[in-house]
Formats: C-alpha cells, sequence, structure tokens
C-alpha cells in the first residue's frame, strides 16, 4: 500500500482522536458546572429560606410580645384606677384604710359645715363631696404632678441607658446607675425596678408593675422596646436612642400646643370664675339682694340650673383648650 496513504489515514485517525478526547473532555466540564451551579443555587435558596425563617420568627415573636402587652394592660387598668394604684402612684405612704379614714374625717366635718349654712340637703352633699370627691380630686393632684415629674425625666434616664450600651455596660447595670443618680420620682421608679431584678422577676413583669405605677404612654414606650429587644434581639442602644428622640418631641409639641392655647385658657378661667367672684362681691356688698337665690324655692332651682350651665360650659370649654396627640 502506498506509504502516502496509509501516513493520510494515520493523520485523519489520529486528528479525530484527538477531537473525540477534546469534545470528551469539555463535556464533563460543562456537566460540572452545571451541577455547581445548581448546587449554588440551591446553597442560595436555602440560605434565602433560612433568612426568611429568621425573620418571620423574630415577626411572630414580636407580634406575641405586643398580645401579652396588650393583654398586660387591659389586666393592670383596673388595679390603676383603684384607690391603692391612686396611692402608689402617687407615690405616698398610705394604705386604703388610711385613706377611707381620711375621707371619712372630711365627710363629716364637711357635712357639718354644710348643715349649718344649708340644713340637710348641703349637708347631704357636703358629706357625699367630702366622702368621694374632695379626697379623690387631692390624691389625683398629687398623682398628675408626679406623672409630669416623671415624664420629663424619663428621657435623661434613656440616654444614660444608651450610653452604657454603647460603652460596653449590661442594661442592669445601667438601670442601676438610674436608681442611684436621679432625681426622685425616677429614682424609686426605678429603684424598684432593680429590686425586682435582684429578686429574679422576669423584665416584662418588673416593667408591668413600672406602668402600673405610672401610667404614661413613655412608659408603655420604654416598656415595649425593651421587652420586644429581649426576645427578639436588636440594636438596644440605636432603639432606645430613637426612642428618646420621640420623647423629646412629644416634649415639644406638648410645650408648643401649651404655648398657643394659653390664652384660650385664659380666658377660659376668667369667663368661668367671673360669675363666682361677682355673686361673692354681692354677697358682702348687699347681702340681701341676693339671699333669695338661697332663700327661695324659684331662687334654689336658678341656682340649681346655673351651675349645671356652668359646668357644661366649663366642661366644653376644657375639651375644646385640651388636644389629645
Amino acid at each position: 500500500m502506498d506509504p502516502a496513504i496509509i501516513a493520510a489515514v494515520l493523520a485523519f485517525v489520529a486528528i479525530g482522536g484527538v477531537g473525540m478526547a477534546l469534545s470528551g473532555g469539555g463535556q464533563p466540564t460543562t456537566a460540572s458546572r452545571r451541577v455547581k451551579a445548581v448546587a449554588a443555587t440551591g446553597k442560595v435558596d436555602r440560605r434565602k429560606q433560612a433568612v426568611d425563617m429568621a425573620a418571620l420568627k423574630r415577626r411572630q415573636s414580636t407580634q406575641d410580645a405586643l398580645k401579652e402587652l396588650a393583654a398586660n394592660e387591659k389586666q393592670s387598668r383596673q388595679r390603676r384606677f383603684s384607690v391603692k394604684g391612686q396611692i402608689a402612684q402617687a407615690g405616698i405612704n398610705l394604705t386604703p384604710t388610711m385613706y377611707w379614714v381620711f375621707a371619712g374625717i372630711a365627710a363629716v366635718v364637711l357635712g357639718i359645715v354644710g348643715f349649718l349654712v344649708y340644713k340637710w340637703i348641703g349637708a347631704a352633699m357636703a358629706f357625699f363631696v367630702g366622702l368621694l370627691g374632695l379626697p379623690r380630686w387631692v390624691l389625683g393632684f398629687m398623682v398628675s404632678g408626679r406623672q409630669k415629674k416623671f415624664g420629663s425625666q424619663l428621657a435623661d434616664a434613656i440616654d444614660i441607658i444608651v450610653r452604657g450600651v454603647k460603652s460596653g455596660l449590661p442594661l442592669n447595670q445601667c438601670l442601676r446607675i438610674i436608681a442611684s443618680e436621679s432625681p426622685e420620682p425616677l429614682r424609686a421608679e426605678f429603684q424598684a425596678l432593680c429590686d425586682a431584678q435582684a429578686m429574679g422577676v422576669p423584665l416584662d413583669q418588673s416593667l408591668q408593675r413600672m406602668y402600673d405605677h405610672m401610667p404614661l404612654p413613655e412608659v408603655n414606650f420604654f416598656a415595649i422596646v425593651l421587652v420586644i429587644q429581649q426576645k427578639t434581639g436588636g440594636n438596644l442602644s440605636e432603639s432606645l436612642g430613637n426612642l428618646s428622640s420621640v420623647l423629646r418631641s412629644r416634649r415639644l409639641m406638648t410645650e408648643k400646643v401649651k404655648a398657643l392655647s394659653a390664652e384660650a385658657k385664659a380666658s377660659a378661667m376668667i369667663i368661668g370664675a367671673l360669675p363666682l367672684v361677682v355673686m361673692g362681691m354681692v354677697w358682702f356688698t348687699r347681702p340681701q339682694y341676693i339671699s333669695i337665690l338661697f332663700t327661695d324655692p324659684v331662687g334654689n332651682l336658678i341656682l340649681m340650673g346655673c351651675a349645671v350651665m356652668m359646668s357644661l360650659g366649663t366642661f366644653i370649654m376644657h375639651k375644646m383648650v385640651n388636644f389629645k396627640f
């Protein structure tokens, strides 16, 4: 056979073998790349599923914490409006029994004064006011003053926690710093919180007790942030820093509302006090001219009508100059 033909055949076979080798080696490479791509996609999907599952669990934990706080709020509402709850909010060392004893004494004294002024009807009205009206008003006045002081100091306390957490201190240590270095009533409430923590009371229950003593929206926000952070995690310093900014903004808005409504409040006070002032001036100058309102039955009806209309007008003006936000 011709050597040239043999060489051509061998060259053709060699070239075909090389081509088959190259094509055969490329197919596993492509397949392996596809397998790796599918595996990487599966890893990404599993990672995404894990992230979504963690976010779902965190969202569910947050919802459960909010539901628990709402349930505790409903349960503690009756405790806060009771006499014992009002005494605790006022921060005074007084038992409910002593409160009712003082209320009874005030009722008897006012009843005697009412009897001397206007016999049995005046005595009954004065006794009712002394037993249920005046003590509750005094207690509510004390509670309101204490809550205003606490609300104005809470933002500074939250800033102390933010700076302490950023510097590496634990939350309990920050709470102890507030309890030892803050003025009243912030000191007493945070001291009670630290004492409850030291005795092993859970944080959510300790914060619920604080909210029972100080039923303010600011305290409720503070409790929600701490409870959610404890159950779901997160950046505590950032959350409390945002809360501090919100509380300061609310305080600034409150002061702006007071400044804008000061004129209307002054007008309402003058209009409401003017009839009483005029009646007092007439009583001291010409008592026989106004005494008919107290001695004649028609005068009594006129006084009752005036009292009803004055109360209604005062209530309407109070609603007009007080804003809820």
